[in-house]
C-alpha cells in the first residue's frame, strides 16, 4: 500500500465524524466555564487533544471489535476488516495518539483535564468495548459515559475544577446518547442481531424501546432546563431548549407504529435529528454566555 492509502486507513480508524460530535459538546462547556471566550491556547489544546484522545479510543475499539465489524454490513468496509492495515499497526497508532493527547493536556492545560482524558479513553476501551457492549442491552446507557466526558474535560481545562453546571451539561449528553444510538440500532437491527450484540432494539419489544427512548428524552430536557437555571442563562435559552426537546419527543413518539419501513425511516430521522439537537443546544449555550 502507498503512504497515502495507509494514511487514509489510519484516519478512518479515528472515526472523525463521530469525534465531531464530541467536540460539539466540548466547546460550550469551555465557554460556560470561562463565562466568555477561553484562552486560544487552552481552546486549541483541548480540541486537538480531545480529537486525538477520541481517535485513539475509536482505533482501540476497532482493533477489539474486528469480529463484530466483519459480521455487520455497516462496518464491513473498515480498514482492519478489509486488511488495509495490520492489527499491530492499528494498535501502535492508537497508543501513540493516546500518549500525544495526554501530553498535550498535561503541558497546555492541567492535571485534572489530563486525568479525565485518561479516564475517558480507559472507560470507552476497557468498560464499554471490552465488557458492556457484548453483555448487556444497557451497554450504550453506561458506556455512553465516555462520550459525555468531553464536557468535564473541557470544563476542567478552563478552570482546573468541576462544578454543578458541568455535571448538568454532562447529564444532557448522558440522556441524549441512548436515544441517539438506539435510533441507529433500530435501523441496523439485523446487523446487530447477526453480530450477537445485545443492543436494546435487538433484544426488547418495540414498545419497551420507545418507552425507554421517551424516558431518556424527558430526562434530557429536564437536565437542559436545570442547566439553564443553575448557570443563570437568559430566558430565550429556555424557550429554545423546550422547543428542541418537544420536537425530539415528537420524533420519538412516532416510533409507535407497526409499519417496519416507516419505523426505520422515523429512526433515521431521530438519529439525524438528535445530531441537530446537540448542535443547536450547544450553540444556544455559547450564545447565551457571549451575547
Amino acid at each position: 500500500m502507498s503512504v497515502a492509502q495507509t494514511s487514509r486507513a489510519l484516519l478512518a480508524l479515528m472515526k472523525l465524524r463521530v469525534v465531531e460530535l464530541l467536540l460539539v459538546s466540548t466547546l460550550p462547556a469551555m465557554v460556560l466555564a470561562e463565562q466568555g471566550i477561553p484562552k486560544l491556547s487552552v481552546t486549541l489544546a483541548t480540541l486537538i487533544g480531545g480529537t486525538l484522545a477520541a481517535g485513539a479510543a475509536n482505533a482501540f475499539n476497532q482493533v477489539m471489535e474486528q469480529d463484530l465489524d466483519v459480521a455487520m454490513g455497516r462496518t464491513s468496509k473498515r480498514p482492519l476488516v478489509v486488511g488495509a492495515i495490520s492489527t499491530r499497526l492499528a494498535l501502535s497508532f492508537a497508543g501513540v495518539l493516546a500518549l500525544i493527547s495526554l501530553a498535550i493536556f498535561w503541558v497546555f492545560t492541567n492535571p485534572l483535564a489530563t486525568v479525565l482524558t485518561l479516564i475517558a479513553i480507559a472507560f470507552y476501551v476497557g468498560i464499554y468495548t471490552a465488557v458492556l457492549k457484548r453483555r448487556t442491552p444497557q451497554n450504550i446507557v453506561w458506556g455512553g459515559i465516555a462520550g459525555c466526558m468531553p464536557v468535564l474535560i473541557g470544563w476542567a481545562a478552563v478552570t482546573n475544577s468541576l462544578s454543578l453546571s458541568a455535571f448538568l451539561l454532562f447529564l444532557v449528553i448522558f440522556f441524549w446518547t441512548p436515544p441517539h444510538f438506539w435510533a441507529l440500532a433500530i435501523k441496523y437491527k439485523e446487523d446487530y442481531s447477526r453480530a450477537n450484540v445485545p443492543m436494546l432494539p435487538v433484544v426488547a419489544a418495540e414498545r419497551i424501546v420507545t418507552q425507554q427512548m421517551l424516558a431518556h428524552a424527558v430526562a434530557m430536557i429536564a437536565s437542559s432546563i436545570a442547566l439553564g437555571v443553575v448557570a443563570a442563562l437568559p430566558t430565550w435559552y429556555f424557550v429554545i431548549a423546550l422547543l428542541l426537546g418537544i420536537y425530539f419527543l415528537y420524533l420519538v413518539q412516532r416510533l409507535r407504529t407497526d409499519d417496519t419501513q416507516l419505523r426505520n425511516r422515523v429512526a433515521e430521522k431521530i438519529f439525524h435529528g438528535s445530531i441537530s439537537y446537540l448542535s443547536v443546544i450547544s450553540l444556544a449555550i455559547v450564545l447565551a454566555v457571549l451575547v
